[in-house]
C-alpha cells in the first residue's frame, strides 16, 4: 500500500506511511478504490490524475484544502472513474446516493443502515 500512498501526496496519514480516517465511510471509500484498482478497473496513475482533477476543481471553487474535505474529493474521483470506465453510470450512482441518504434518515442512531427497496422511491 505504501506505493499507492506515495502517488497521493497530501493524503492524511499518521506518520507519512499509513492513511488515517476521520469517519468510517472514508475507510470504506479508500478500500473500495483499492479493490477496484486491484480488479483492474483503473491504474494508479489514472487514479492519481482523477483525484488531482477533483482537488484542483474544489480549490478553484474555494475549498481551503485543510484536509477535512480530502475524502470527499476521493469519493468524487472514484465516482467519476467508475462512470468513465462504464462500471456504473452517473445516474445510477446518484440514485444509490439518494437511496442511502433516505435509508440513513430513517435509521435510528447507533443502528446499522440497511438499504431497502423503499429507499429508491
Amino acid at each position: 500500500m505504501n506505493e499507492a500512498i506515495s502517488l497521493l501526496p497530501g493524503m492524511p496519514s499518521d506518520d507519512g506511511t499509513e492513511p488515517v480516517f476521520r469517519e468510517p465511510w472514508e475507510a470504506h471509500a479508500f478500500a473500495l478504490a483499492v479493490s477496484l484498482h486491484q480488479r483492474g478497473l483503473f491504474t494508479w496513475p489514472e487514479w492519481a490524475k482523477a483525484l488531482a482533477r477533483q482537488i484542483g476543481a474544489a480549490q478553484a471553487a474555494g475549498d481551503a484544502d485543510l484536509g477535512d474535505t480530502y475524502y470527499r474529493h476521493w469519493l468524487a474521483a472514484l465516482e467519476s472513474l467508475v462512470a468513465d470506465k462504464g462500471a456504473s453510470s452517473a445516474a445510477e450512482l446518484e440514485r444509490y446516493r439518494h437511496a442511502w441518504d433516505r435509508a440513513a434518515d430513517r435509521t435510528p442512531h447507533g443502528r446499522a443502515i440497511e438499504l431497502g427497496s423503499q429507499d429508491f422511491g
